[in-house]
């Protein structure tokens, strides 16, 4: 990065065109640049070119072109006579009738070959091959397993160069960055992920694979995305079925021959190639038990409501408006060099880009002047060009979504800074300049936007704690990178961003060991290190539910009819107090009609609407209030005003707030056992043994408060990367009827111990239960607003719930409808869901009751990559 940066300081600029009267500085149509250099190309083109000595060169520092030999991947391309099928259980697979994709090279415009555009039929061929091979594939020993995935990364560094050059001419990318970073990854990650399968009777002794994956990636990546998909889930013990994305299909079909050459059974991992409607067929597929999706958010919202309610396994990475956060003290220099690898990488098209620059006000000035300078040595050119920084954008139609986002920009007032020096204007490839987009304002769309272009987007801020409102400005939240010589300034405002990753002095790094993925609309799931061997398991004594339910309800979920008066004439009697000297017989007890709980205090409901709760042998015992939206909404802003005091407070503190909540259980044990008793007509030897239970679970919850904040990744970093298992936020939680008591603070207490806030809908038939620990919450020094209490129907406070945008995840237990239904209503914001598909589980249980699955869904992992340097750097 030095070097560059020195050579790039004494370069002039390539191919001097004014930028005030280049073609492209207009909203011409795409291919104006080229079309207007035509004349003066083919004039230039009559005339020979005196070859420089080396002397001129070495005095004017010119680039020289250094092409990349497409020879060997012309090779294989010919061998297959540019025209591929599927791969299907280690065979080309090549039906009748079906038509085919003509995939055109970014970099020149010209055709590269032809696959095949699967069907219906196609998907289930694969699929059930999938299907098959999982019954072996899966019983294997981790020894094995670790043994095809070690020879398999082998044979990615037998055929790096051909791997690299397909996927440059397949993508428009510079071969550089294929061949240095996206394919030397690639094997890195079958490298670690053979570790993994190694461990996996030690590490993941609880959890079992998934079965069949269905697996949808990207074109920015191809391969690469395509690795991180397949390494875990076959580390796991899934079988695989992938759909690359329709631009960028090569890559993902030479590595299939390449699974195979590696000795991979058949049927273990198989490629199918087709349009977009492929991929939801795949996901809808019913033998397909997880799917794994790296895309654009549009289409991640639509995978989530098209799985919903199947208990399918789903992660999504998908969009990102990442910040790039330069502070005063910040060496510029390298943060501009940082910059060109936050943003110009790959051609800006990168999910994690760093588009949003944010830079301290009294060194913006400085920042936007070396930026611009440095734009003007960046060159644009072919692909298989060594000396090239930026190649070809992947599509026309995609280079036209970035041009017109650039237009919307000129047409909202914003500055625009366009690099054409080093711009080719004697190609038909898809490119776009180097873009500089400044004066614009938090609203703009082009701040907003994903543009998944070379398009920065520059703001000024004074202060940290502005940067980080601006940062967090955003509906997504995949990474973030920090520029500054102080650590402890950095430390604080990466565990600020709401975002997966977090790079300090760097951008863009990747290890197989960290993983990577978003908040909010950059979906969730982690990609890489343990983290990611999440996505691909379920707790081992989890069946795979299939169900077959109508379309979601979405207007008819929830509507429920408030509580009316009971029937005398129907049994349902009030309960009368005890006969003694002073109290005569039949003399009514003292009504008891109980309040919601929050903010630390009892609140009446919005409405004045109660529902009686029948004992079990069908005697009025009390009065609980029926909550609404509004009641949702006043304990969803107590839970969110709450949320960022408990989440920053000492862990150990948590601990012991909720072993004071065991602690004054315990003395009310008998009472609230006998309150079991009432509700459900078990006996007082159960009602006893339910609440042991539940004090038990708290102390196990409590003992995790200081256990599970994270860990240091072993990557290939010189310097530390720190996951932090940081907490998701407001989660709201619906209680089931069994076990009352013990499913309420089986759910409760480990999403409060990792720092998240809560609104808690307890059992609709028995929930007195909860409402009884209102007091164990006040006399155990529970801040208010960290845990709220609404009691009503189910299903009707689960949809407000669902659908509030501060509510970050939903564990719903009730019904097969109400469990589609959250899933569904999730894809709206993309938060986090735990249902359990109207299947009971055995709370007891402690695998089922306090899993490693509660300890997963009540935290976000964030990596935070640390560089060093000042010392032995060189």
């Amino acid at each position: 990065r030095l070097l560059r940066l020195i050579v790039a300081a004494a370069l002039p600029s390539c191919s001097p065109t004014p930028r005030s009267t280049h073609p492209a500085m207009s909203s011409a149509p795409a291919q104006a640049p080229a079309a207007a250099a035509a004349p003066a190309a083919a004039a230039a083109a009559d005339k020979p070119k005196a070859k420089p000595t080396v002397g001129e060169l070495f005095e004017s520092l010119v680039y020289g072109p250094a092409p990349e030999s497409p020879a060997v991947a012309n090779a294989w391309l010919d061998e297959h006579k540019r025209e591929f099928g599927h791969f299907i259980n280690n065979q080309w697979v090549k039906p009748e009738g079906r038509k085919y994709y003509e995939t055109i090279e970014p970099a020149t415009g010209k055709p590269l070959a032809k696959t095949i555009q699967g069907t219906d039929d196609d998907v289930n061929l694969a699929v059930q091959s999938a299907k098959t091979a999982f019954e072996s594939w899966g019983k294997l020993s981790g020894h094995v397993r670790a043994r095809y995935m070690y020879s398999i990364a082998r044979h990615i560094q037998k055929h790096i160069r051909l791997i690299a050059v397909i996927e440059s001419m397949d993508n428009g990318k510079p071969i550089r960055e294929t061949r240095d970073c996206d394919i030397p990854i690639v094997a890195r990650w079958f490298y670690h992920y053979a570790g993994w399968a190694q461990l996996k009777d030690v590490e993941m002794r609880d959890w079992a694979p998934c079965g069949v994956v269905g697996g949808i990636v990207a074109w920015n990546f191809p391969l690469m995305l395509l690795a991180w998909k397949v390494a875990p889930a076959l580390a796991m013990g899934n079988t695989i079925v992938m759909k690359p994305a329709s631009y960028t299909r090569l890559s993902a079909l030479l590595f299939a021959e390449i699974c195979a050459e590696a000795g991979l059974p058949p049927g273990v991992f198989n490629v199918i190639t087709g349009g977009g409607a492929m991929g939801s067929t795949l996901a809808a597929h019913p033998d397909v038990d997880k799917v794994g999706f790296t895309g654009s958010t549009q289409v991640g919202q639509l995978l989530r409501r098209l799985t919903a309610g199947t208990g399918k396994k789903i992660s999504l990475e998908l969009g990102g408006k990442s910040p790039f956060i330069v502070f005063d003290d910040a060496d510029l220099d390298s943060a501009v060099e940082g910059v060109v690898d936050a943003i110009w990488f790959n051609q800006g098209q990168v999910c994690s880009a760093g588009s949003r620059l944010l830079v301290q006000e009294a060194v913006y000035e400085r920042m936007i002047k070396k930026i611009k300078e440095r734009m003007t040595h960046l060159r644009v050119g072919t692909s298989l060009d060594k000396g090239i920084d930026m190649g070809a954008i992947v599509d026309p139609s995609q280079r036209q979504t970035v041009l017109d986002y650039v237009e919307i920009a000129r047409k909202e007032g914003a500055d625009v800074y366009q690099a054409y020096e080093c711009f080719p204007t004697d190609t038909n490839g898809w490119y776009h300049p180097p873009t500089l987009i400044t004066n614009v304002s938090s609203t703009s769309t082009v701040v907003q936007e994903e543009i998944f272009g070379p398009v920065l987007v520059a703001m000024s801020f004074r202060t940290a704690k502005e940067a980080i409102a601006l940062a967090n400005n955003s509906r997504y939240g995949l990474a973030s990178s920090v520029w500054t010589e102080s650590v402890t300034l950095a430390l604080e405002v990466a565990l600020s961003m709401k975002a997966g990753t977090c790079w300090v002095n760097g951008h863009n790094m990747f290890d197989a060991a960290a993983g990577f993925g978003g908040y909010r609309e950059s979906g969730f799931g982690r990609d890489g290190g343990k983290e990611g061997l999440y996505e691909y398991v379920k707790p081992s004594w989890m069946k795979r539910v299939r169900l077959a339910l109508p379309p979601c309800d979405v207007k008819g979920f929830g509507k429920t009819t408030p509580g009316r008066p009971n029937n005398p004439l129907q049994g349902h009697l009030p309960v009368f107090s005890q006969q003694g000297p002073a109290m005569p017989a039949l003399t009514p007890a003292v009504d008891r009609t109980l309040k919601f709980y929050i903010n630390g205090a009892q609140a009446r409901p919005d409405a004045p609407y109660a529902r009686a709760l029948l004992s079990a042998d069908g005697k009025v015992i009390a009065q609980v209030p029926e909550g609404n939206r509004k009641d949702i909404r006043n304990a969803v802003e107590a839970a969110l005003d709450a949320w960022p005091g408990w989440g920053k407070r000492a862990a150990h503190n948590r601990a012991q707030i909720v072993y004071f909540m065991a602690e004054n259980l315990e003395l009310r044990r008998a009472e609230i056992a006998g309150r079991i008793v009432s509700m459900t007509g078990q006996t007082m030897e159960e009602g006893l043994r339910e609440v042991d239970a539940s004090i038990s679970r708290l102390f196990h919850w409590g003992a995790y408060a200081d256990k599970f904040g994270g860990s240091v990744q072993e990557t290939t970093l010189y310097g530390a990367t720190v996951r932090v298992n940081e907490p998701v936020g407001p989660i709201g939680i619906a209680c089931p009827d069994e076990c009352p008591l013990l499913g309420f603070v089986s759910l409760f207490a480990p999403a409060v111990v990792r720092g998240n806030t809560i609104v808690i809908v307890p059992s609709e038939k028995f929930p007195l239960s909860a409402l009884d620990l209102y007091q164990v919450f006040e006399t155990s020094d529970l801040p208010n607003g960290v845990v709220n209490i609404i009691t009503g129907d189910r299903e009707h406070l689960t949809k407000y719930l669902v659908e509030h945008q501060n509510i970050e995840a939903m564990w719903y237990f009730g019904s097969e409808a109400g469990s589609q239904f959250v899933e569904h209503m999730s894809a709206e914001n993309l938060k986090r869901t735990l249902v359990n598909y109207g299947q009971p589980r055995d709370w007891f249980d402690p695998l089922q009751g306090q899993g490693e699955e509660f300890l997963y869904h009540s935290t976000e992992a964030k990596n935070i990559w640390l560089p060093m340097g000042t010392i032995f750097a060189n």
